[in-house]
């Protein structure tokens, strides 16, 4: 009996290991200037991550990890100057998810649409078709969507409320967008952050709004890769 329940526990914890040390979930940042450049907040998460003990991850993307101060997973898919519109437009996503191939993108877009002032319906259109190239990369892909920090620029007074006027369409778009094998979750990462303080320009963090954009993803990233 003694011998049984030492099979049982050695059994055990092969499975726990083999659970840990097979396939990583594979993770893209998907954004602009504020996700890449140098994007510390990816930086921040990771460590989190690994505080946590969730290490079964592997960021993914094109572009390299920039220096946060300290080594970090850090591929991603973050491109200053980007708009959701031009992505689609100039049809970028495809070629990146084919070299990438994520189980997980974490997408924080629309700054540059609007500063560029696009409409929320342009920008969700925008939405539907890179949600359409995710899942014909990989069906049961999961989708994590900003809604966006706040921006406060000097030249654009009205970015502001548009900023607001597109995290406000951004539930309904997910839910209307939402299915079992392709689950779209909108994450907040707009309630607490502050221009004046958490940014160096209205637009771009710093140290603590770094802080809050990695605070803001780690919850509904640990749900993801858990699930």
């Amino acid at each position: 009996m003694r011998f049984f329940f030492g099979f049982l526990a050695v059994l055990a914890s092969v499975s726990v290991g083999s659970a840990q040390s097979g396939t990583p979930v594979r993770i893209m940042a998907l954004g602009d200037s504020i996700t890449g450049s140098p994007g510390c907040w990816r930086a921040l998460l990771w460590r989190k991550l690994q505080t946590a003990g969730i290490t079964n991850t592997k960021f993914v993307g094109t572009l390299p990890a920039q220096g946060c101060g300290f080594t970090y997973d850090g591929a991603n898919e973050g491109h200053g100057g980007f708009l959701a519109t031009g992505i689609v437009s100039s049809k970028q996503l495809p070629g990146w998810l084919s070299q990438t191939h994520p189980d997980i993108v974490m997408m924080h877009l629309g700054t540059n649409d609007v500063w560029n002032s696009k409409s929320p319906t342009e920008i969700l259109a925008a939405f539907d078709t890179l949600l359409e190239q995710m899942r014909a990369s990989k069906r049961t892909i999961k989708i994590l969507v900003a809604q966006i920090i706040p921006m406060n620029p000097p030249n654009c007074s009205q970015c502001g409320q548009r900023v607001v006027a597109l995290n406000k369409a951004i539930p309904d778009w997910a839910a209307g967008k939402n299915s079992t094998d392709s689950p779209v979750v909108v994450v907040d990462c707009w309630t607490g952050f502050d221009t004046a303080k958490d940014t160096q320009d209205g637009v771009h963090p710093i140290s603590s709004g770094n802080e809050k954009l990695a605070n803001c993803w780690y919850g509904p990233l640990v749900k993801a890769i858990q699930s």
